[in-house]
């Protein structure tokens, strides 16, 4: 007889069963080595010494200006409830409750970033007139609060102000109760009943806010990665949902999700993770940290396979609560390039660190934006103070990266846009000012024809319709777009307040375009040789003694300087318009997916990019980044990857006329007259941007 004992011994052991979080199994469940644990221990002291964290009182002063945002709602509300004839007691029980969302509420905040809050309010309080009316009022009345800025039409609507110098941006959602309970659940479903669409959209992000906390496995190690990879987005250029790139959602979200497949790791394993993973994600694949809800209420949840536009998306990543959304759905396939090169550089950067080649500060060195292209469109705003800029920008901005799409149809995708997400302001101008930059480059590995054009006139003037329609428009607000080469930037994007020189490196697999003056033929120059393609002059020489003369000559303002044909905009209208990886085993393979933008027609402006035989600049209008290789231990991910977007060096000529200075706007001027705009005739050269290759 076989005892008890002896039968449990027979028997294997039984492995605990693998926690899983999110849509897949974690790709690896690894802890930290003690390395591990040391760089992690390295990358917080360096998010604390670059001040990312703020001090005990920072945080009480956030804590009192909430409470006191508190009182002030709760009156507004008991005040309506009294002047609707309500009962005393629903005047006593009546009141509003604020949550929080955004950095704030997912821990993340540091010095002077704003609050983002949400007053949720009785179903007889309405947003259009007691919130953006009588609370605008209210507040506008209070010492503690400065540029109080009403944003009614907004996707989600918002109420912006600084309350005792901390910035608040305030949303409000009435619900379908009579009496708004303090302990009320923001999370359950139950709080969407019999409420319209913007007021969906303004609870979602509360409710996306805890979801992304109750779906991460250490809270801890999410907050520090999260912190440290918007850092790093803001010091790179690809913070910013509004101009096409990622805002504080999407990172919390991509962060999130790196934390499922890697539940056990350390916050520097999550970051170099998170590049290694990105840099090979088959966009567009959706990131999702959970299965999308069905749709139970009746709102409209992200499916490609129902609802057409959502097949346009690029780089989806859905939000986790109902009713699920693409909150990155502003993404093009331009900002999506410039993206991927910039994972593509964290991932090298995270490499060294592993190897202990580099420290961690090599990972947040910022951006040369305006040492990376040859050429720029420049959007000047201007408006009579800084209230009306404020709000100005705002508009102007929110609608920038329709430039971008237009730019990109009208040009079939051959002239890539990249839109800087800063804006710089120069301080000599009398009224307020401000300045966004693109830099704009040929699509790599595009066949071009010799003397080929870029014509982008209709894109710039529908561009310049759109923002005609500001609703809020004031005298002085004026909107300017020009075309300026590397060398004519103003002195005030740079940090100095000079222009720094930039080396040309060529390589014999990088070709280098020139173009001359002499009826704009272009020659290449390839492995140190120069392969000419001039048209001699009319003695019969050929035209690189001409060059070599000019080269040598003092003078260098003796050529047209490209300039885009500029728009100034002062006009008045009263309308408002606006328009995880697939499976885990497909992880090795990189092929970013990227789809056609769709904009309603439009016709052309000339880019132009002539050029003189003077004096040559350099630019590498793209980093070239070398295939590179990932080992990892067996349940890590194996893959090589070679970025598509290889380094194209093109040197333009520069020169500038005596009668025509850089950043000269030309073009038609618009005027406003009672609302009603009149063009006025302006005499213009047109100056193309011609782009040749004997490839």
């Amino acid at each position: 007889m076989v005892s008890s004992e002896g039968l449990c011994g027979s028997q294997p052991p039984i492995a605990a069963p693998v926690t899983q979080y999110g849509v897949t199994e974690p790709i690896s469940m690894a802890g930290p080595t003690a390395a591990d644990i040391q760089r992690s221990r390295d990358l917080e002291k360096f998010l604390v010494q670059a001040g990312l964290y703020e001090s005990k009182e920072e945080a009480s002063k956030r804590e009192e200006v909430l409470g006191q945002i508190q009182e002030i709602v709760t009156n507004w509300v008991k005040q309506l409830t009294r002047l609707r004839g309500y009962t005393d007691q629903m005047v006593e029980d009546a009141k509003a409750v604020i949550f929080t969302f955004g950095s704030y509420r997912l821990g993340v905040h540091g010095p002077g970033s704003d609050i983002d809050a949400l007053c949720v309010g009785p179903s007889y309080v309405s947003r259009e007139e007691d919130f953006f009316f009588v609370l605008h009022n209210i507040l506008a009345e209070r010492e503690e609060v400065t540029e109080l800025q009403p944003v009614p039409d907004a996707h989600v609507p918002v109420l912006r102000f600084k309350f005792s110098g901390i910035p608040i941006d305030l949303l409000y959602a009435s619900i379908s109760h009579l009496v708004v309970p303090h302990d009320l659940d923001i999370s359950d479903i139950s709080v969407l009943y019999n409420v319209d669409e913007p007021t969906v959209r303004s609870l979602n992000g509360c409710r996306v806010a805890d979801q992304i906390l109750k779906l991460v496995p250490n809270v801890e190690h999410f907050r520090t990665t999260l912190r440290c990879l918007k850092f790093w987005a803001k010091r790179r250029g690809v913070y910013s949902n509004v101009t096409g790139f990622l805002g504080g959602v999407n990172w919390a979200l991509l962060v999130a999700r790196i934390c499922q497949l890697y539940p056990n790791a350390a916050p520097s394993m999550l970051v170099s993770r998170f590049f290694r993973v990105f840099t090979q994600w088959r966009w567009p694949n959706p990131v999702m940290l959970c299965a999308i809800e069905e749709d139970r209420l009746g709102f409209s949840v992200w499916d490609p396979r129902k609802n057409p536009r959502d097949r346009t998306h690029h780089m989806p990543i859905i939000t986790p609560a109902y009713p699920c959304m693409n909150s990155s759905y502003n993404v093009s396939t331009s900002t999506l390039r410039v993206m991927m090169e910039q994972f593509q550089y964290g991932n090298n950067v995270c490499e060294n660190i592993e190897l202990n080649k580099a420290k961690w500060s090599a990972l947040f060195e910022p951006y040369l934006f305006f040492q990376s292209y040859t050429n720029y469109l420049q959007v000047d705003i201007l408006a009579a103070d800084a209230d009306d800029l404020r709000s100005w920008k705002g508009w102007v901005e929110s609608r920038l990266r329709q430039l971008t799409l237009m730019i990109e149809r009208d040009t079939y995708g051959k002239l890539q846009c990249h839109p800087y997400a800063q804006d710089y302001v120069d301080a000599s101008k009398p009224c307020a000012h401000c300045a966004f930059f693109m830099g704009l480059q040929r699509k790599h590995g595009e066949i071009v024809q010799e003397g080929q054009q870029f014509d982008i006139r209709g894109s710039v003037d529908e561009f310049r319709h759109s923002i005609s329609m500001y609703m809020f428009w004031k005298p002085g607000m004026e909107i300017y777009v020009s075309h300026v080469r590397r060398k004519q930037l103003p002195a005030y994007v740079y940090p100095d307040g000079c222009k720094r020189s930039r080396n040309l490196h060529l390589t014999p697999q990088q070709p280098s375009y020139k173009i001359s003056r002499n009826n704009g033929v272009a020659y290449q120059a390839e492995s140190g040789e120069k392969c000419l393609k001039r048209k001699k002059d009319p003695d019969g020489e050929n035209s690189e003694q001409s060059r070599l003369d000019k080269r040598r000559s003092p003078d260098r303002n003796q050529s047209v300087s490209p300039e885009i044909v500029s728009r100034k905009l002062g006009s008045a209208c009263t309308g408002c318009s606006t328009s995880d990886l697939d499976e885990m085993n497909r992880l090795a393979e990189a092929n970013t997916s990227s789809n056609s933008s769709g904009i309603s027609s439009c016709s052309h402006e000339d880019i132009g990019n002539e050029s003189t035989a003077g004096s040559s600049e350099g630019s590498n209008v793209g980093d070239n980044n070398p295939s590179s290789s990932q080992s990892d231990s067996s349940d890590e991910l194996k893959s090589s990857v070679e970025d598509e977007h290889a380094d194209q060096n093109k040197v333009f000529q520069d020169g500038l006329p005596k009668d025509l200075e850089p950043k000269t706007v030309v073009g038609v001027v618009l005027k406003s007259m009672n609302g009603v705009v009149d063009s006025e005739s302006v005499q213009n050269p047109v100056i193309r941007l011609s782009l040749a290759s004997t490839a």
